[in-house]
């Protein structure tokens, strides 16, 4: 199942660094089956605060980004950005072929009260319902 890496980066100082660290993320992220699908600041805010750039790195599968973002590679630049640039980046799974939104919303009206499901294990109550976990 395809993941993504996502930040919401901002606080961002224009440093060297931060062009070094540019030039050489895709060097870390290709063995691993990854690439850029969103990079930059060319967003539209619809709601809410979002001053910063947005960053989308597509990978085959979870244990890809994880590989990706463990890997030695990666963690020696990571600092070029890090030290210049402040964000929020998170890992998350795609939905697997097959989703049903209408299988999480009857997941969550369904449980009683007490026992609703966070959203997201309302969702992979949904993915396992539609019988693909996993790739």
């Amino acid at each position: 199942m395809t993941a993504y890496a996502i930040a919401d980066l901002h606080e961002t100082v224009v440093h060297p660094d931060v062009a070094e660290y540019i030039e050489r993320i895709p060097g870390t992220f290709a063995p691993y089956g990854g690439r850029f699908l969103v990079h930059g600041t060319g967003h539209e805010t619809k709601e809410g605060n979002w001053p910063g750039a947005v960053v989308v790195i597509g990978f085959p599968s979870l244990d890809e980004a994880r590989a990706w973002w463990d890997s030695p590679a990666y963690q020696e630049i990571a600092p070029l950005r890090s030290r210049h640039i402040a964000g929020d980046i998170v890992l998350v799974a795609g939905v697997p072929d097959g989703y049903d939104p209408a299988v999480t919303a009857r997941a969550i009206r369904d449980a009683a009260p007490a026992e609703r499901p966070s959203a997201g294990e309302a969702v992979r109550r949904g993915a396992g319902s539609a019988g693909r976990v996993g790739r």
